[in-house]
């Protein structure tokens, strides 16, 4: 039976945190609010853990899961560079919808799934899950929903669909809504829009003006 704990409520909060980084580094699955919809989210580190991750979702590895991370110092400890374009998307837009495919550190031992050496990764504006990822440390984070589902909006629907393959749902009210995070993929010679979300290729444009959209 998962624990499901309102975090509404203070002291439910830092049990329901506590109760997360414990079930985290167990290698168990975690759903969690973010500032657009519930994702589901494990150590990052943990390949088995990943595994279910993919597994609870009906995912397959050809869609690797992105990174949350709680604070650029985590960031740095997961890409082997920072460019410039993606230094002012951050200075712009985290915390926030906006997701990064950077290069990933060589080193690194995790298996996200086909990644081709890069990561996809984002800080997410919300108190919660900052709180989360600052105890816990960067966690690979989809979307709470089984494949071609709708993404969830509250921590019902995430239960709804994950159940018990889930240890603990850390329940933060109703998300903004179901638009994703924006992602722009900075392995390459320029800036490119891969999926315009919450923030516009506009938006975007005015940061990086080379910014290139299919």
């Amino acid at each position: 039976m998962p624990q499901r704990h309102d975090c509404s409520d203070p002291s439910a909060r830092s049990a329901g945190i506590d109760a997360a980084v414990t079930a985290l580094g167990q290698g168990r699955l975690v759903v969690l609010p973010t500032d657009t919809v519930y994702g589901v989210g494990a150590d990052a580190f943990d390949p088995q853990a990943v595994a279910r991750l993919l597994a609870a979702k009906g995912r397959g590895r050809h869609k690797p899961s992105p990174v949350l991370v709680g604070s650029t110092d985590q960031l740095d400890a997961l890409v082997s560079e920072l460019p410039d374009r993606a230094a002012e998307l951050i200075e712009a837009f985290w915390p926030g919808g906006l997701t990064l495919v950077l290069r990933h550190r060589p080193s690194l031992s995790w298996d996200l799934g086909e990644t081709g050496g890069t990561v996809a990764v984002r800080m997410p504006d919300h108190p919660l899950t900052l709180e989360l990822l600052a105890a816990a440390g960067p966690m690979a984070v989809s979307s709470a929903n089984l494949t071609d589902r709708p993404s969830p909006e509250d921590c019902d629907a995430a239960l709804g669909m994950l159940g018990d393959s889930v240890s603990v749902y850390l329940d933060g009210g109703p998300t903004a809504g179901p638009v994703s995070s924006s992602i722009v993929d900075l392995t390459g010679d320029a800036p490119v829009l891969v999926r315009a979300g919450v923030l516009s290729a506009a938006e975007l444009g005015r940061v990086v003006p080379d910014l290139i959209v299919p």
